[in-house]
């Protein structure tokens, strides 16, 4: 019989993602649905345990044509939190870049349209919010691990709403 007990542990195997295809064809599938039954299922609010889905609007930045993206967020006070992961592939997701470059934008939420201001979190505030993404995926850290680049924890920060030209004083 061989003592183990002094031997390293084996190295964890990173968690199993289903195929580039499959993720992708998941992500048209969920945005027609949410098209299809008049914006009226596809986005939900997060629970205590769960996180939910939102709709965000993005500018192009190389063509300036409006992009629809729905992703997971969950509520960090007034703001709302998400994860710039394009399904754990190495690329950054074009969302993320459309929003670096034109930061003040949309997002639908179930029941309602709010205007917001994105940027990454940094620092403490990036590696509290990292722990909350923790609870609702305790598989987080194997995913980002498959990334070269650290995955953003992308802030949406509730922005006033524009006023009309105008309708000022």
């Amino acid at each position: 019989m061989t003592d183990t007990s002094s031997a390293p542990p084996a190295p964890e195997r990173p968690p199993r993602l289903p195929p580039r295809w499959f993720v992708r064809t998941a992500w048209v599938v969920h945005r027609a649905y949410y098209r299809v039954t008049g914006h009226r299922r596809g986005l939900w609010r997060p629970q205590p345990e769960k996180w939910g889905t939102l709709l965000l609007r993005t500018v192009g930045r190389r063509t300036g044509r409006e992009h629809d993206v729905i992703v997971g967020y969950f509520e960090d006070g007034p703001n709302l939190v998400t994860l710039a992961m394009n399904g754990w592939a190495a690329p950054e997701p074009a969302w993320w870049l459309n929003l670096q470059a034109h930061p003040d934008t949309t997002v639908e939420l179930h029941g309602e349209t709010r205007a917001v201001h994105g940027r990454a979190a940094q620092g403490a505030e990036r590696a509290r919010l990292w722990e909350r993404w923790r609870t609702f995926d305790h598989a987080l850290d194997g995913f980002a691990a498959r990334r070269p680049t650290e995955t953003a924890v992308v802030v949406l920060e509730p922005r006033a709403a524009e006023v009309p030209a105008g309708d000022g004083a």
